[in-house]
């Protein structure tokens, strides 16, 4: 048989319960902050991949949506932060938008430019959110449609 707490030994408890919950939502919280540091890091290191790796990834990319009856497929979709203007650029479409790209953001553009692009493939680098009305994230976007 359990024995009966008394309010002030609930109300203790109650806290620690609330205080065990605050601290694991602050621990989810700090992993994923971490994640997209990490993320980040990632997306600004230079990948390493020779022009036949890049091919062998995009050729498996596209086919594959090709084989779902797609004519486009999302590349990538990376924070507002990565462009050296936060966006911007992209956002009102100006020209030399692909100017403020850095990292592996910047390596798909020019990743396409030069092999892709003369096949015939678009691509699309667009804000795809915003949170709090402002820009949010980007989506790299290629399409033979």
């Amino acid at each position: 048989m359990s024995k009966l707490l008394s309010v002030k030994d609930l109300h203790v408890r109650m806290a620690e319960a609330e205080g065990a919950k605050a601290s694991a939502a602050l621990k989810a919280r700090e992993a994923e902050e971490a994640e997209k540091k990490a993320f980040v890091d990632h997306l600004l290191a230079p990948s390493g991949l020779t022009d036949e790796q890049v091919s062998e990834k995009a050729s498996i990319i596209i086919n594959r949506a090709m084989e779902n009856g797609l004519t486009a497929v999302q590349v990538l979709r990376f924070p507002n932060h990565i462009c050296t203007d936060g966006g911007r650029a992209i956002n009102q479409v100006e020209e030399g938008w692909e100017k403020t790209l850095t990292g592996i953001p910047k390596e798909i553009y020019e990743y396409w430019n030069r092999k892709l692009r003369p096949l015939g493939y678009h691509i699309r680098y667009h804000i795809i959110d915003y949170p709090g009305g402002m820009p949010g994230d980007v989506a790299i976007t290629l399409s033979w449609g």
